[in-house]
């Protein structure tokens, strides 16, 4: 089911949603979506026959949700807003839901907690190490480069492979780019205020954003679980959605 409702700044956000029960909400990674992520691979699919309501966010710039191109519309925080709005259009309770993210979903569903804005019962991060969370400039910068050399990236050039992305997923490039500056390094002290338990899911090939593993670690009530993939790649595995559903139903 799709479903548009307005965030706090009024833009128009889609969200998709698959079975009935105990809510979970996913947030997919960077210049993708929910269908890419979540509903593509049977993930949400998977999640809803184990009695779970998959609710699925398209963030701002992505998949079915608006692309503004007003830079009032990325203050800074402005995906961690969003999610807020989210939880708040659908009712939910702290402690009433489960929370899981991918790459950039991963990092806005860290911020989140982390900061006391939700408090899931239990969280998975996916595709996401200890020091892709503190090295949110140099990523982003690769994505900028990305944008603002689209038309001139050829094969072997190491962006390339982003580009080829950015194209087959539609990107806006204007509105990508405003949301690039919108995001925030995050201070790894605060991972001691994400008390819940955690599942920290990761490719075994995937290094994109660090060590999952030492993520996990520094977390206080976390697991680290592998999974097959590298980090493009991962995400469209059954062991992902697998090991999800087998943490949130433990």
């Amino acid at each position: 089911m799709l479903d548009h409702f307005a965030s706090f700044d009024g833009t128009q956000l889609a969200v998709h949603s698959e079975g009935e029960g105990h809510p979970v909400i996913l947030l997919h990674g960077l210049f993708s979506s929910a269908h890419m992520n979540w509903i593509k691979w049977g993930h949400g699919a998977r999640l809803a026959a184990a009695g779970f309501r998959a609710i699925m966010l398209d963030f701002r710039v992505h998949g079915e949700s608006e692309a503004p191109h007003d830079p009032a519309a990325y203050p800074s925080g402005v995906l961690v807003r969003d999610v807020a709005a989210l939880a708040e259009h659908i009712g939910l309770e702290p402690g009433g839901f489960d929370l899981v993210g991918f790459s950039l979903g991963a990092r806005t569903a860290i911020h989140t907690v982390a900061h006391g804005i939700l408090e899931p019962r239990r969280l998975a991060i996916c595709g996401m190490g200890l020091e892709g969370l503190a090295g949110w400039a140099r990523r982003a910068d690769h994505f900028k480069r990305v944008i603002d050399e689209f038309d001139t990236i050829k094969p072997g050039d190491p962006a390339y492979t982003a580009r080829t992305f950015l194209k087959s997923q539609g990107v806006d490039r204007v509105a990508a780019r405003l949301l690039l500056d919108a995001m925030d390094d995050f201070d790894l002290a605060a991972l001691a205020n994400i008390t819940m338990p955690t599942a920290v899911i990761c490719g075994d090939e995937d290094m994109d954003n660090g060590s999952a593993e030492k993520l996990a670690v520094r977390l206080p009530d976390a697991r680290y679980v592998a999974v097959p993939g590298t980090h493009m790649n991962s995400v469209t595995k059954p062991e992902l959605g697998i090991a999800i559903t087998a943490f949130l139903a433990g």
